[in-house]
């Protein structure tokens, strides 16, 4: 009894220390959860967390056989593994704290005790341990440090930056030591719409590169056609040594006539240029200054002056249309002229985009480009699309067919022709300039189509209906041109029908909507079916749009860029176009008509403005008319005009009868009696209180009245009128 006695008490003995041993244990830890948290010490630590996974398990579990059965602990902590049927631990990470087990006992105790909980009390951890960014097993993996790199790495690298560089700025193979420049002057086609002229100029030499003309507004009463100011040719006339057609659109020719009735100069060009400049010389009467015409071969150099000049085939709206290279003492320069990147071209001639990129390679000092489409994004469509939708209007036609557009736009008035013929109609070419422009381009072959295709506008009644095509001009409302007479009725051979289809392959030229609107309203008024703007691909322009500008600066890569052909708001969009292409913002220049520019490997510059303007143009004569005759009309319109006839006494200065007053455009007609009275009070005042230095002459007396009505209607009309008195002395 004694002995058992004394072993319970021994027993109750060692549990009581054991007891104690555990809460000396597991203190800390309560202790540590009772912490505040070091970065948010107003929140204490989430050891608590129902959401997170606990670091480790309790050890209370069962030690039977070779079976250690602790949760796997990670980061360095014991991992159970299973070998031969058995779980073996796996190798401890010899920095990781070693886990307390319970004894025997213990764990004997806890295995018998049902309410004791599977997870007990977490064991402590090093704080300052850093977690395994790994997502648990294995080691944190080394850092990559690269190792050196070779000589020929090295080398590699900078060869390949200077290659780049040579190659994205190729303009840096010019000889930057030149001492050469020259010079550039736009006369006309900046700050507008056609009109292009320009001068290029060295100290040797000059040549001018294209005379066209330009359309007046509706403010221009009597004027056909506007030329350039040939003042500064007046100036230089002894430097030049040549005119430079780069392709045969009114707006690049036009005015040539003109010019060679004032000065003659060698003009070079391609085949069908120079002949659509030979019909205007004999219209003009100058057919003995066709001996000064030089024809050209593309791609080859022609010495002109000091410069050597390249003409290059692009596309455009026109055969034959060019760009040009020029090759001065200061480098080489590219002049685009207008065109765009037709890849699918009606006479198959693709743009010749190969010498543009040899010449880009060899380095370009200047690159001059057309700006005129500069706001359309993307490419411009091919002259392709236009003949696709000829075929639907063809075939949809229930009457005649009369198509108008550009005489020059060879391409599109060939294309129309082409499908007519194919949808089984005869071709009837109607307006003066039409008729020349196709028989010039099927003479020199460009245009092979049969005679028996066309027929005489006396003809046309010979036909049905459904078997004519007219082809003709007027597409820009113009008031003479043969559509405009048909639309007013006016034309000998056509009549408009209602059954007649009316097509307009053409946009507006700015300044010339409202004849075109003209135009539109008396053809619907003519009961006709008119298509303009209501069919996809009637028409498409010939200058290339944003992406095609891009393709050329790339091609090229130029030191300095001069936007040209274009309204202010084209040529400052093509230089945002040319920054985003590479070329320096302060390397670009925004022209206007008469600004000179100098071009030196070193700079791009502005040093003079010369004379530029326009001339008048009555085409019915083909002369002339001067700038104040057309001032006076304005004026006419806007003020009208006040006309005065008085007998004056020579010796006593005083009126003989009464003055007669008349004006137009001034007063209605009930009060133009009392308007007479006023400024017949009027020139009485003035005569009576008149000094005799006033009175001493006709001219004296004439100005001084005009002066006086002037003032009067001023102040109480409001207008400014032409006053035109006319005095008698007896």
């Amino acid at each position: 009894m004694e002995e058992n006695n004394q072993t319970n008490q021994q027993s109750t003995s060692e549990k009581q220390s054991q007891n104690q041993e555990n809460a000396t244990k597991e203190t800390p830890q309560n202790n540590q959860a009772d912490k505040p948290r070091r970065d948010r010490p107003d929140r204490p630590k989430r050891a608590g967390n129902p959401h997170r996974r606990p670091r480790t398990e309790n050890a209370t579990t069962q030690n039977s056989g070779n079976v250690h059965n602790e949760k796997p602990e990670v980061n360095g902590n014991v991992v159970p593994k299973e070998v031969d049927g058995n779980k073996k631990e796996a190798p401890r990470n010899p920095n990781a704290k070693k886990p307390q087990h319970k004894k025997p006992e213990q764990n004997k105790a806890n295995a018998n005790n049902p309410n004791q909980k599977k997870n007990g009390a977490k064991p402590q951890h090093n704080n300052n341990k850093k977690p395994n960014r790994n997502g648990g097993g294995g080691r944190r993996p080394k850092k990559f440090v690269p190792g050196p790199m070779s000589d020929a790495m090295k080398q590699s690298i900078a060869d390949n930056v200077a290659m780049n560089d040579a190659r994205m700025n190729p303009w840096k193979q010019i000889n930057m030591d030149n001492n050469n420049k020259v010079r550039f002057t736009p006369l006309g086609g900046l700050g507008e719409i056609g009109g292009n002229m320009a001068v290029m100029e060295d100290d040797e030499c000059a040549f001018v590169i294209d005379v066209g003309m330009s359309f007046p507004d509706e403010t221009m009463h009597g004027v056909d056609i506007l030329v350039p100011d040939f003042s500064y040719l007046h100036a230089i006339k002894d430097k030049i040594v040549a005119v430079i057609i780069t392709h045969a659109h009114e707006d690049h020719i036009g005015a040539v006539p003109y010019l060679f009735k004032e000065l003659q100069f060698p003009i070079w060009g391609t085949p069908l240029a120079l002949a659509m400049i030979e019909n205007k010389f004999q219209e003009h009467g100058l057919m003995e200054n066709v001996k000064l015409f030089n024809y050209v071969t593309k791609r080859t150099q022609y010495d002109i002056g000091s410069f050597k000049i390249e003409w290059m085939h692009n596309t455009h709206s026109i055969i034959d249309a060019c760009s040009l290279a020029i090759e001065s003492k200061v480098g080489t320069l590219i002049h685009t002229a207008d065109f765009k990147v037709d890849h699918t071209p009606i006479d198959n001639q693709t743009m010749d985009l190969q010498r543009f990129a040899h010449y880009g390679a060899k380095g370009v000092l200047c690159l001059f480009s057309d700006s005129t489409n500069s706001h359309n994004p993307g490419y411009t469509k091919s002259e392709a699309v236009v003949g696709k939708a000829f075929d639907s209007l063809f075939a949809n036609a229930k009457g005649r067919v009369i198509m108008s557009t550009f005489s020059s736009n060879t391409h599109r008035v060939y294309q129309a022709m082409e499908r007519g013929i194919a949808a089984g109609r005869k071709v009837c070419v109607i307006g003066r300039s039409m008729e020349r422009n196709i028989e010039t381009t099927r003479r020199l072959g460009y245009v092979n189509l049969d005679d028996k295709h066309f027929i005489e506008a006396h003809e046309v009644p010979k036909y049905s209906e459904e078997q004519v095509l007219v082809v003709t001009t007027g597409s820009q409302g113009e008031a003479m041109a043969a559509l405009s007479r048909m639309a007013a009725n006016e034309h000998r051979h056509i009549r408009l029908k209602p059954s007649d289809t009316v097509i307009i392959s053409a946009h507006a030229i700015p300044g010339n909507e409202g004849s075109v609107s003209s135009l539109m309203n008396k053809l619907v008024k003519a009961g006709v079916t008119v298509h303009y703007k209501d069919i996809e691909n009637i028409h498409v322009s010939g200058h290339a749009s944003k992406g095609e500008q891009q393709l050329i600066l790339r091609l090229i890569q130029p030191k300095f860029f001069l936007p040209v052909h274009g309204e202010y708001n084209h040529i400052n969009k093509h230089s945002k176009t040319a920054i985003d292409c590479g070329v320096d913002p302060r390397n670009i220049l925004l022209m206007s008509d008469g600004e000179q520019i100098e071009i030196a490997t070193k700079y791009l510059k502005k040093v003079k403005t010369v004379k530029s303007g326009k001339s008048y143009i009555d085409n019915q004569n083909n002369k002339e008319i001067q700038a104040d005759v057309v001032e006076d009309r304005q004026k006419l319109s806007l003020d009208g005009i006040v006309n005065i006839a008085l007998q004056i006494n020579k010796s006593t200065k005083k009126l003989i009868g009464k003055p007669v007053v008349s004006s137009a455009g001034l007063v209605p007609e009930k009060e133009s009696k009392r308007f007479g009275h006023e400024i017949e009070n009027l020139i009485e005042t003035f005569l009576l209180s008149a000094e005799e230095k006033q009175l001493s002459n006709v001219k004296n007396i004439e100005d001084n009245i005009s002066s006086i009505v002037r003032k009067f209607v001023v102040r109480t009309k409001k207008r400014y009128p032409i006053i035109k008195p006319v005095i008698f002395m007896t």
